[in-house]
């Protein structure tokens, strides 16, 4: 239904329980590289269980290639940097919702070339959510939507 990209997770346990937040809403997880840790790394697998080899799972070299697979797509940006909120936005089936790295987040010049499309989460007293947090929050909004 929706379209989960990571551009370069460093965390592995964050990707793993991002992976079955995925797989419990039928989105496909993206990961865009270079990751900050291999594939096989127990500590992804522990996070993702035993669903890991169930998740709906796609590999990048780079987010431009992500994106010139699926040029008609819409694709929001999650950023801290932003001032609209996520719930602000109508989303579609299809969608594809980009995170950035737990350390930098999304490059200034991605969000820069697309002020329309950045969404953040609001939130008070904290620079940033876990990753995983701020994946199950938009995510599962998304498909709040789909159904209500």
């Amino acid at each position: 239904m929706f379209n989960i990209v990571l551009v370069e997770p460093e965390i592995p346990p964050n990707t793993g329980n991002i992976g079955r937040l995925c797989l419990a809403t039928r989105a496909t997880l993206h990961l865009v590289g270079p990751l900050g840790f291999a594939l096989d790394d127990r500590t992804l697998k522990r996070a993702g269980l035993d669903y890991w080899c169930e998740v709906e799972l796609r590999m990048w070299n780079s987010l431009g290639e992500l994106q010139a697979q699926s040029p008609a797509a819409r694709y929001f940006y999650l950023t801290t940097k932003a001032v609209r909120p996520y719930h602000r936005a109508q989303f579609q089936p299809g969608d594809f919702l980009v995170f950035g790295r737990e350390t930098k987040g999304l490059p200034e010049s991605l969000l820069r070339a697309h002020p329309d499309r950045t969404l953040t989460i609001p939130m008070h007293g904290t620079r940033s959510l876990n990753l995983a947090t701020a994946v199950a929050i938009v995510l599962f909004e998304a498909v709040r939507q789909q159904e209500g």
